[in-house]
């Protein structure tokens, strides 16, 4: 049975970090391009960043050098640290696994998904 379970979610200030991470099993993890999306409230899911075995990562400008994707194959699991968070990233953070090298930064065919943790980020 495939799960994601997305951890490490909460309240935090502006200016702040926060470290999610997402455990994975069910499938064979280091095959696997790992993604975060997230979604504010009243707007469509947003990429945020993803990573590939062998180092591969990109990330959506707006995180660009506050962001940090990493994965760990021995245990399963993709993390995403986040410094200097601002209001506006205040949303649900989802993981998302993909076995077909992608580009792009659609959220179509990501073949599973994360119940999603909650970022809230205060002025």
């Amino acid at each position: 049975q495939v799960q994601l379970v997305e951890s490490g979610g909460g309240l935090v200030q502006a200016g702040g970090s926060l470290r999610l991470s997402c455990a994975a099993s069910g499938f064979t993890f280091s095959s696997y391009g790992m993604a975060w999306f997230r979604q504010a409230p009243g707007k469509e899911r947003e990429f945020v960043a993803t990573s590939w075995s062998g180092g591969r990562t990109r990330y959506v400008d707006s995180v660009k050098g506050r962001f940090t994707i990493s994965r760990d194959n021995y245990k399963n699991t993709v993390y995403l640290q986040m410094n200097s968070l601002k209001p506006e990233d205040t949303a649900v953070y989802y993981c998302a696994a993909t076995g077909v090298w992608r580009n792009d930064n659609s959220d179509y065919g990501y073949a599973y998904w994360g119940q999603g943790t909650q970022v809230t980020v205060s002025a």
